[in-house]
């Protein structure tokens, strides 16, 4: 199915608009979200409906989430035809996402071409809302979705390697380069499905003291944990947690620092 949009506005920068044109590409986004009528689809950023376009005949119904309000008019007239779409004029990172639950309970299939500048920030706010979240698909910067998937001991393994594997997991599904784009980016991209865990890899009682733990431990990677810790976790609590405070953040797992964070409530 190919519905053509009918017009191709101008992208600007200050929202950090990179409008996706390619059809091959988004015909594989599509087919990877597979969307029934019934699920719950909110798309972050659909711009003027080029990926819109292809899902809302599928799903019959959709939310879009727009900051841009010069677009909301023609993102309506070219989905007008195709389906029950309910535009929302707001600023994601504002946003609260719980607004759109369903009074029967269905969970939010999160989709998104995501401006780069506000992705990590972004996805740290959605994960608020973890719990009401059935997948998402999104559009990343490659070095990002890198990040997110990285292992212990790696370069690109920090704070958001370990917070988004903590709540998903994280499966690259489809490379996307620039010249997919108008106008094209500077880096290369990666579609990423993220899932929440149906059970918690690991124990985390106090959340926010994870994030604490996390947060500080990865704010001065350089630094051994002894040192970056030591307003959170003692000597005796190192021990307790059976982890050697002369290691460094990057060097931890995902369950040790839950190790730490539980040991460290007392």
């Amino acid at each position: 199915m190919n519905h053509k949009t009918s017009n191709h506005p101008t992208p600007r920068k200050r929202f950090g608009q990179n409008f996706l044109h390619d059809q091959n590409i988004i015909h594989k986004i599509v087919a990877a979200i597979n969307p029934k009528p019934g699920e719950l689809l909110v798309e972050i950023g659909p711009g003027y409906g080029a990926l819109t376009c292809e899902l809302l005949p599928l799903a019959e119904k959709m939310h879009a989430i727009e900051l841009d309000r010069d677009l909301i008019p023609l993102l309506e007239e070219n989905c007008r035809t195709l389906g029950v779409l309910t535009v929302e004029s707001a600023d994601i990172l504002k946003f609260d996402i719980s607004s759109l639950e369903a009074s029967k309970g269905e969970k939010l299939r999160l989709i998104g071409n995501l401006p780069y500048n506000i992705s990590t920030p972004l996805i740290f706010h959605l994960l608020k809302n973890i719990d009401l979240i059935q997948d998402m698909h999104f559009m990343l910067q490659r070095e990002v979705v890198d990040r997110m998937r990285a292992e212990p001991g790696s370069k690109t393994y920090g704070r958001l390697s370990v917070m988004i594997q903590r709540h998903c997991r994280v499966e690259p599904i489809i490379p996307v380069s620039p010249g997919s784009f108008n106008p094209p980016p500077k880096v290369d991209s990666t579609v990423v499905r993220l899932t929440p865990w149906e059970a918690p890899p690991c124990e985390i009682r106090d959340e926010e003291l994870f994030k604490k733990i996390v947060t500080a431990a990865f704010s001065q990677r350089r630094k051994t944990l002894r040192n970056s810790l030591k307003s959170l976790v003692s000597a005796e609590q190192f021990q307790l947690a059976e982890i050697d405070p002369l290691r460094r953040a990057e060097r931890l797992s995902l369950k040790e620092f839950a190790k730490l964070s539980l040991v460290a409530e007392n």
